[in-house]
């Protein structure tokens, strides 16, 4: 099974992830992990992917794909995978079709986690952190007993600044130019749109509808 998770920060991808890897048994394939993957090796591909990054600069897609291409031939994705966070771009995503056609693989089905941003702005500028024990609470949907403060241990409770509505705009504008891979897969007959509003067990369920369907 070789399948894809898109959805914009907050919609649950990383939640959903770890509950497919658990379940099916493959691997769960993150840009990050791969990119951090190539460095460990000390390969030279990984060397000048540590250099992109040191100097801030963004890794060329010429370069992503290889990475990609190098971890897809590893022996923990033979029995399947579930790629996350690339492609971005629907030129990532020619390359991609590209490379799994010359790797003689397949995508089964590309996952859309749905949920509407004004919810993911609610979701993602909500979360605070205690600033001692790392308890972690939500105004709205999980909020301390006492305005700002753990119930844990009593400590003052802090907003991250990745949390906060500039950054959270920022990252929703940012992760909007991945839209068209929507389209893009829709018209392949390969999206499976779930419904990210509902509690996480009923999102799971709709997951394994979906892949449990493609196993038949």
């Amino acid at each position: 099974m070789q399948i894809m998770l898109l959805g914009l920060p907050g919609a649950g991808k990383g939640t959903q992830a770890a509950r497919i890897q658990s379940e099916y048994g493959i691997a769960h394939i993150s840009t990050g992990d791969m990119f951090r993957r190539a460095i460990a090796s000390g390969s030279s591909l990984g060397n000048t992917v540590q250099e992109y990054l040191d100097s801030g600069r963004l890794v060329p897609d010429e370069l992503t794909i290889e990475v990609v291409r190098s971890r897809l031939i590893e022996e923990d994705v033979q029995s399947g995978f579930l790629l996350d966070g690339f492609p971005r771009t629907l030129a990532q995503a020619d390359a991609l079709g590209e490379l799994l056609e010359n790797l003689q693989k397949r995508l089964d089905a590309v996952l859309y986690l749905h949920v509407p941003e004004d919810v993911l702005m609610r979701r993602l500028t909500g979360r605070r952190i205690c600033s001692s024990c790392g308890a972690t609470y939500h105004l709205e949907y999980n909020p301390p007993s006492r305005e700002g403060i753990c119930d844990v241990c009593g400590a003052t409770l802090y907003q991250r600044p990745d949390d906060t509505v500039e950054a959270v705009s920022t990252r929703l504008e940012q992760y909007a130019q991945t839209a068209p891979l929507v389209n893009y897969y829709r018209d392949r007959s390969l999206l499976y749109e779930v419904d990210g509003l509902l509690p996480i067990d009923e999102v799971f369920h709709q997951v394994c509808v979906i892949l449990n369907g493609l196993r038949k």
